[in-house]
């Protein structure tokens, strides 16, 4: 095989060992030496590593994505000027029965100096740091969520029917009531009366909602959990500020700041700022590791997989990938559905008559994902086609058998004469 990489490294990455191999050309150039070493997975030995590296020559690095074991190893060879690969475990198995990490090491490096491997995607630092920020944002809007079901949970218990009367329980007045519960008060008429606004319309039925068995332990266990919930709710405030504060402070290579980036993918139907954020958090700015919105759907896994044998496709369903940008698509997706008069509205509810909604949100988080990827590229605005875009493609014959068929369906029989 031709040798396109003449002086390499490969990098086995466990939790306390690091084991590296360097493949260098041998003297007078002929045949090929490679040197394998151990090292700790402490800082001081990882920089030792790449001081040998250096010494060695080396100008290519590959490694596995072992967990969160490469990132330490990743971000100090960063700040060198090698060229760094990262690949997916599954695509360099080795064979059963010869496996040891120093096989594993010498076997990528033996893989990259002959140009066998594709990297994964790894973001520019200012993306990795956005996405921790919106990925623990995310896990701790779920907590809260959580917080707030135990808390109907509890007042069910209770016989307390707050959410039967109140849309949110956890609202001003909400939180007013049951304060007061979990200081003492029992008295239904006085707790109803601390609603506002246009709940306060409903205090006959609040008074009864609010009549019921509530229990010194019920009043522990909501005011632990609302405690906690607030607290959710200040370390997510503080996680919007920094957020908000990177988008501020930074641009693009290419020189597009990342606050009109967001702005543009917040026009697409379903998709907020937050979801923005959290999109560009996952993917970037830069599409240009991209080539086609394609790769950039079959890369976040929402694109149909590619198993066909014998001629025939066994399974169409999507791949694995980025399983926080699909939990995101998925959510636009939804939104999307719910705001008509839109391209993707009608796409959503087009789609879920024939495979379901479960799969016509897949689909449509597809079509954000690609139209986002088209906004970045493109650094242009959203423009929505209409909820009206399937009818108005259709052919003019194949409308009107179709109107006749729905006609039809409700019990109509039509005589058609064409308008001179």
């Amino acid at each position: 095989m031709d040798l396109l990489v003449e002086r390499c490294a490969g990098i086995d990455i466990g939790k306390a060992e690091v084991v590296a191999c360097v493949r260098t050309p041998g003297r007078d150039g002929k045949g090929r030496v490679k040197q394998t070493r151990t090292f700790t997975a402490f800082t001081d030995d990882l920089d030792a590593m790449v001081d040998w590296f250096a010494a060695e020559g080396v100008t290519s690095v590959v490694m596995e994505a072992t967990g969160s074991y490469w990132r330490p190893v990743w971000y100090l060879l960063e700040e060198r000027t090698f060229e760094l690969m990262l690949v997916n475990v599954r695509h360099v198995k080795i064979l059963p029965g010869r496996k040891s990490d120093v096989l594993d090491a010498e076997w990528l490096a033996e893989l990259l100096e002959h140009g066998l491997l594709r990297g994964s995607f790894v973001p520019p630092q200012v993306i990795r740091e956005l996405r921790d920020l919106t990925r623990y944002r995310k896990r701790l809007t779920q907590t809260r969520t959580s917080e707030f079901q135990r808390i109907e949970k509890t007042l069910e218990d209770a016989g307390i029917k707050l959410d039967v009367v109140a849309s949110d329980i956890l609202g001003v007045s909400g939180r007013l009531m049951l304060k007061a519960l979990v200081a003492g008060e029992r008295d239904a008429v006085v707790l109803a009366d601390m609603a506002k606004g246009v709940l306060r319309k409903k205090i006959p039925n609040l008074r009864q909602a609010l009549n019921g068995r509530f229990r010194e332990h019920h009043a522990l266990l909501i005011g632990m959990t609302l405690e906690h919930a607030e607290y959710i709710e200040a370390a997510i405030a503080k996680l919007d500020i920094q957020v908000d504060d990177l988008f501020t402070a930074n641009t693009s290579e290419a020189g597009v700041p990342f606050v009109q980036a967001r702005d543009r993918l917040d026009t697409i139907p379903g998709v907020a700022q937050r979801a923005a954020e959290s999109i560009i958090a996952e993917i970037g700015v830069d599409m240009s590791r991209f080539p086609t919105a394609g790769h950039l759907a079959s890369w976040a896994g929402m694109a149909p997989g590619n198993n066909i044998t014998g001629g025939k496709r066994r399974s169409g369903k999507t791949t694995k990938g980025d399983k926080w940008l699909g939990e995101i698509l998925n959510q636009c997706a939804w939104a999307a559905a719910r705001q008509r008069d839109s391209y993707l509205s009608a796409q959503f509810w087009r789609l879920a008559r024939r495979i379901g909604k479960k799969k016509a949100a897949v689909a449509v988080g597809h079509s954000i994902l690609v139209i986002s990827w088209h906004l970045l590229t493109d650094n242009c605005d959203y423009d929505d086609l209409g909820g009206d875009w399937f009818a108005r493609r259709t052919d003019t014959d194949k409308r009107r058998d179709f109107l006749i068929r729905q006609l039809h369906d409700l019990g109509y029989g039509v005589a058609l004469t064409k308008v001179a």
